[in-house]
């Protein structure tokens, strides 16, 4: 079992822009530290619910500052920016960082964001899959023109090649480009990514057994889309569950640090985002969400996280994890909370 840490750059009311980025860089910093598996980064734009607008930019940072740890996006919003612009991004970080780097994609929201780099609702509503399919080009070939309804270009060459990372064994071989995750919140978004192959991060909004049914749904169209049992048993250990932590010496406690902090920056983050067409949305009640946060995922002493996160990964069969530990909002506790899943949950997963 693989735990990571899901790092936000959430701004709690109260907070600088800078406080929020600066515990985000900490929070990947102590995770190392600490022998947690990776880092995941997401990003937003015009929002204070995560003040980081470019995830391939702080993981490139974190990439730099760490040894270990794997670094990966989660997500970088594909109909907001260009497939082959992203593709370059994440082979310079596959080939600099010595492989680790791992490149979250997703659909993103039908935000203002559309509006302002361009892209419009279409992008949004229909461009996704020539999005991913232009990207995963981009990874796989040494050369790449596109024909789209989006994007249409000549012939160019791929540099850097993300294939021809140097390892201690020499150059790498075809095929050996950065890892590539899809974000599925939906069953459209599920069968695309078990048309092409690619393992799923699944949002820390669902329960066990919606994520097992995902899972299962994923396996049987992987099989269904012509792609080998063994090939779809690999990208399946690779799925990523994304959860929340928070440990305390009494479980109690635990869900009071989230039940105080939480549900303000929610508010105030969920709130800031502003839809490009008008449409209507249904946004979660915050104290209603956190309390289902705490209900889901490791939440409590060392023990419970344990054991919640083996019966999350016997129930779904994912074996990896990204999980919130800055729920609190403060950079002490945050780092508290990092080092205790290093030093006493991990220990307890084997």
């Amino acid at each position: 079992m693989r735990v990571g840490t899901f790092v936000l750059a959430a701004q709690f009311p109260g907070q600088g822009q800078g406080e929020a980025l600066h515990r985000a860089v900490r929070t990947a910093e102590v995770a190392e530290e600490a022998g947690l598996d990776s880092v995941w980064l997401a990003e937003h734009h015009f929002v204070p619910y995560g003040v980081c607008p470019s995830a391939v930019t702080l993981a490139a940072l974190l990439l730099g500052r760490t040894r270990r740890i794997r670094v990966g996006t989660a997500v970088t919003v594909l109909p907001t920016n260009h497939p082959v612009a992203v593709g370059e991004q994440a082979a310079l970080l596959h080939l600099t960082s010595g492989g680790r780097f791992t490149l979250g994609v997703g659909r993103g929201g039908p935000w203002v964001d559309l509006e302002v780099f361009g892209a419009g609702l279409d992008a949004y509503d229909r461009g996704f899959p020539e999005a991913l399919g232009l990207l995963l080009r981009w990874l796989r070939e040494p050369r790449v023109g596109a024909e789209g309804e989006r994007f249409a270009f000549r012939e160019v060459a791929v540099v850097p090649r993300p294939d021809e990372l140097i390892t201690d064994g020499g150059v790498g071989g075809p095929g050996d480009g950065p890892e590539v995750i899809v974000a599925c919140t939906s069953p459209r978004s599920v069968r695309l990514a078990a048309e092409r192959g690619l393992p799923m991060l699944l949002g820390m909004h669902c329960g066990d057994e919606e994520k097992a049914e995902m899972v299962a749904s994923w396996r049987t169209q992987a099989l269904a889309a012509g792609h080998a049992p063994d090939a779809v048993a690999r990208a399946a250990r690779l799925h990523v569950s994304a959860g929340v932590v928070q440990l305390a010496d009494r479980s109690a406690d635990a869900a009071e640090v989230l039940l105080k902090a939480m549900p303000g920056w929610l508010k105030q983050g969920l709130d800031a985002h502003v839809t490009v067409d008008g449409r209507h949305r249904a946004m979660r009640d915050p104290v209603a969400y956190t309390e289902l946060l705490c209900s889901l995922h490791p939440v409590g002493t060392p023990r419970l996280a344990a054991d919640r996160l083996a019966a999350t990964s016997e129930r779904t069969g994912i074996t990896r994890f990204a999980l919130l530990a800055e729920g609190s909002g403060e950079l002490g506790a945050t780092e508290e909370n990092v080092r205790r899943l290093g030093e006493e949950v991990l220990p307890r997963l084997g």
